[in-house]
C-alpha cells in the first residue's frame, strides 16, 4: 500500500515538474521568458512551448492586440488667434518590441498609457497653437492628427510600442467662449427675426394700402356708373313724362295737382290754412280739372 502511494506521489511530482516546463502561447499574446530575472526569449508564435522549471525560468504574457488610449481629461488649448478650444482625442497603439516595453514600463499596460498621455497632449498643443479655429475644425483637422502621429513615432519607439492612429473625437469651445457664441447666435437670430417682422409689417401695410386704393377706385367707378345710370334713367323718365304730358296737358295738370296733394297731406299733423276757392283746391272740386270755381257768397 505504501508502495502504491509512493508511485502516485512520484507520478504527481513528475506531472507537476513536467507541467511547469510547458506553457501555451495564445495568438493574441507575446510570451516573455525570464531566466533568473533577465529576459531570455520572446516567443511570438502561438502554440505549446517548453522552458526550464521555476525558479530557473518563468513566463510573462503581454497583450499584442490593438489598445486604445483616450484623453484622460479635457484641457484647454489656445489657437493661433488666441481662441481657447477643448479637444478630446484617442490614440490607437500596440506593443511592437516586448523587450523594450518591459524595460521601460514593466508588464502593466497602464504604465505606458500614463506616460504616453502627456506626450500626446504636448504634441497636440504644438499642432493646434499654429493654426486658427477654422483650420482646426475644418480644413486642417486631418493634418493636425497626422502631425501628432508623426511626432509620436520616435517617442513610441522608446516605449517599445507602435502608434497606429491618432483621432480627434471632439472639438469644442471653452465654457466662456461657448456662452459668448451662443449669445452672438441669439442676437443674430433676433436681428433676423426683427428684420423679418419689419419686412412683413411693411409688406402688410403695402398690401393694405393697395387694397384700400383698389376699393376706392371700385367704389368711385361704381358711384360714377350709378350716377350715369340714374342720370340716364331720370332723363328717360323726364322724356316719358314730357311726352305723356304733351299729349294731354289737362291730364298732366291734374296729375301734378294730385302729386302736390300727396306731398302736402303726407303727415296727419300738418296744418294748412288756405282759401278753399284758391287754385290749389281746383282739382278737388267737382267737375274734374276744368270745373269752374264756385261763386263767393
Amino acid at each position: 500500500m505504501n508502495r502504491i502511494a509512493a508511485y502516485v506521489a512520484a507520478a504527481l511530482a513528475a506531472f507537476l515538474l513536467l507541467s511547469s516546463t510547458m506553457f501555451i502561447v495564445d495568438q493574441r499574446q507575446f510570451a516573455v521568458v525570464y531566466a533568473l530575472g533577465e529576459i531570455k526569449e520572446v516567443v511570438t508564435e502561438p502554440g505549446l512551448k517548453l522552458k526550464m522549471p521555476p525558479p530557473f525560468q518563468n513566463v510573462v504574457f503581454l497583450d499584442r492586440r490593438m489598445q486604445t488610449l483616450d484623453s484622460p481629461e479635457s484641457r484647454t488649448i489656445f489657437t493661433a488667434e488666441k481662441k481657447s478650444l477643448v479637444i478630446d482625442w484617442l490614440v490607437k497603439w500596440r506593443v511592437s518590441d516586448p523587450r523594450q516595453f518591459i524595460r521601460n514600463t514593466g508588464v502593466d499596460l497602464r504604465n505606458v498609457e500614463n506616460r504616453l498621455s502627456p506626450i500626446v497632449q504636448a504634441a497636440l498643443n504644438e499642432e493646434v497653437t499654429k493654426r486658427t479655429v477654422r483650420e482646426v475644425l475644418a480644413t486642417d483637422r486631418e493634418k493636425v492628427m497626422q502631425g501628432v502621429q508623426h511626432r509620436l513615432v520616435e517617442e513610441a519607439k522608446q516605449f517599445g510600442i507602435e502608434v497606429v492612429d491618432v483621432r480627434i473625437k471632439r472639438v469644442d469651445f471653452s465654457a466662456n467662449i461657448t456662452d459668448s457664441v451662443y449669445r452672438r447666435m441669439e442676437s443674430e437670430r433676433k436681428r433676423v427675426a426683427n428684420e423679418a417682422r419689419s419686412t412683413g409689417t411693411a409688406e402688410s401695410e403695402k398690401i393694405q394700402a393697395d387694397a384700400d386704393r383698389q376699393r376706392e377706385v371700385i367704389v368711385s367707378e361704381a358711384y360714377r356708373e350709378a350716377q350715369t345710370i340714374m342720370g340716364e334713367g331720370d332723363a328717360k323718365a323726364s322724356s316719358i313724362y314730357a311726352d305723356a304730358f304733351g299729349r294731354d296737358p289737362k291730364f298732366a295738370q291734374f296729375y301734378r295737382s294730385l302729386d302736390a296733394y300727396r306731398n302736402t297731406f303726407k303727415s296727419k299733423s300738418d296744418v294748412m290754412v288756405l282759401d278753399p276757392q284758391s287754385e290749389f283746391f281746383k282739382a278737388m272740386r267737382g267737375g274734374g280739372p276744368d270745373a269752374p270755381a264756385p261763386a263767393r257768397k
